[in-house]
């Protein structure tokens, strides 16, 4: 479980194939910030642009650490398979603070940047979501874009989805990846936990007498 509240800027640096065929999965190493993997220890997991991973090794030396991915994950998520910048969050414990809201780590949908424009000192950072994740965002309500919680300001439906809006203020933009996002440019979504129940509850199949 986590927050949506981005602990760490790292960078992927590599990419290996975990096997010769295209069904196999990719091993990546991350370079995280000094001293940030002083309290992980091998299992625990690390959410990359919200995603959760399990950390499968580490290098106190280099502040390297090693994730396998599968091929699964890697369809189903944006900018894990390449080298670059990723946003970076330790898995909740019970004592901490819930700064942002309930994150499982579960990317729900992969949505696409349609704007990214200055608005006064934030940024607005419009974009479209798939239709199975449109009717989970809501005026207000939370969602988490490459692993980062976020307020919804608006939401604009479409035939096949809707277009949506977030502010990101300057600290947002210093101390995450999304100060470099770009029109066009595929991002992670994950829908509101508690969204999801409440969806399941309406719709569900009724009790068995």
């Amino acid at each position: 479980m986590f927050t949506g509240i981005v602990t760490g800027l790292g960078r992927i640096v590599a990419v290996e194939p975990l096997g010769p065929a295209s069904a196999h999965g990719k091993r990546l190493t991350i370079e995280a910030p000094p001293r940030y993997l002083d309290d992980v220890e091998i299992g625990d997991s690390i959410a990359l642009n919200g995603a959760c991973m399990t950390v499968t090794a580490r290098d106190d030396v280099t502040q390297r650490f090693q994730v396998d991915i599968s091929t699964e994950s890697l369809a189903r998520t944006a900018g894990l398979a390449a080298s670059g910048p990723v946003n970076l969050e330790k898995a909740l414990r019970v004592h901490d603070r819930l700064g942002g809201h309930l994150v499982s780590g579960h990317v729900d949908g992969i949505g696409t940047v349609t704007r990214f424009d200055a608005v006064g000192e934030s940024i607005e950072l419009r974009m479209r979501a798939p239709g199975e994740l449109a009717r989970f965002l809501a005026y207000k309500g939370s969602i988490t874009v490459n692993g980062v919680s976020l307020t919804v300001n608006r939401v604009d439906d479409l035939p096949d989805g809707c277009e949506f809006s977030v502010n990101l203020i300057p600290h947002t933009l210093q101390h995450t990846t999304l100060g470099s996002l770009a029109v066009g440019q595929p991002i992670n979504l994950e829908i509101d936990l508690i969204a999801r129940y409440v969806e399941r509850m309406l719709t569900g199949a009724l009790p068995r007498p």
